[in-house]
């Protein structure tokens, strides 16, 4: 397993690949990784002949407010199992590499970045598209893979992608989940061990809404109902509880596919989950 620092290294690697006619599958990740970000090596494994892991901790989708600093960070436990799962190639940049100080072009998906998370996160996709745009151009992959679990990131870079003509097929990876239901993290690490035990009520409360639903229920009753009972149950916060198109994340209309997407807070931890309907 090679491990870059520089788009121009990478590049050069890279395109020794694609000259031999190989396909090359992308996973970025922030680093701290599960099996969850396992997973998605293991169905990049599947698709290509060639694959990279980024580990990038993007600073530009934090806002000041948030956990920057504090997110979880263990390049070497990261390393050994990457290395261990045969990836190619870990594009593992510094800041100072992906922005220059002079660097000012952001990426914005208008309309899809603005609802749900982005409504509580204004910031947060804008660096999300800028950040995958480059990862993308830089690595030059032909699929990259994003975990579901983030659901409306995987729409955001689906439509950025398509938008900017990238010649990258996105594909999304299912969401792992512990054995309680809680879908995997980085971020599952600040739950205190009460909060842990409350954590996978949230995918509970809407696998429930799922299925009412899906046999007729209003959806409007479903998620006021799920969001009172995350509030019973000691969530500090619900930001929202959503049906929407499952392909646009528009308000769903009849004979569309749906979902149900969530974000509640359990003490300082901001936990998001989704389901299909």
């Amino acid at each position: 397993m090679q491990i870059v620092r520089s788009v121009r290294d990478m590049r050069q690697i890279v395109g020794g690949w694609r000259a031999a006619g190989e396909r090359v599958a992308l996973v970025p990740t922030m680093g701290a990784l599960h099996d969850g970000h396992m997973s998605l090596v293991r169905q990049a494994t599947a698709c290509s002949d060639r694959q990279i892991a980024s580990i990038f901790v993007n600073p530009t989708q934090f806002s000041p407010s948030e956990d920057f600093n504090t997110y979880p960070r263990d390049e070497a436990r990261d390393l050994a199992m990457l290395e261990q799962a045969d990836v190619d190639l870990v594009f593992a940049p510094d800041k100072d590499e992906m922005y220059h100080e002079n660097h000012c072009t952001k990426v914005e998906v208008q309309g899809l970045s603005q609802i749900l998370d982005g409504e509580f996160r204004p910031h947060f996709f804008i660096g999300v598209a800028t950040v995958c745009a480059k990862l993308i151009i830089q690595t030059m992959p032909d699929v990259a893979i994003f975990g579901e679990k983030d659901y409306q990131q995987l729409c955001v870079v689906r439509a950025m992608a398509r938008d900017l003509n990238l010649p990258v097929e996105i594909l999304g990876g299912t969401t792992v989940r512990e054995s309680d239901g809680l879908a995997m993290s980085s971020r599952n690490s600040y739950l205190s061990n009460v909060e842990r035990t409350l954590a996978p009520c949230l995918h509970q409360e809407i696998t429930g809404v799922a299925h009412r639903v899906a046999g007729g229920d209003p959806i409007e009753a479903a998620c006021a109902d799920a969001t009172s009972h995350l509030d019973q149950a000691g969530f500090s916060s619900v930001d929202y509880v959503s049906v929407r198109d499952a392909e646009t994340l528009d308000l769903p209309a009849a004979g569309r596919p749906m979902r149900v997407l969530a974000a509640a807070w359990l003490g300082r931890t901001r936990l998001i989950d989704n389901v299909a309907v």
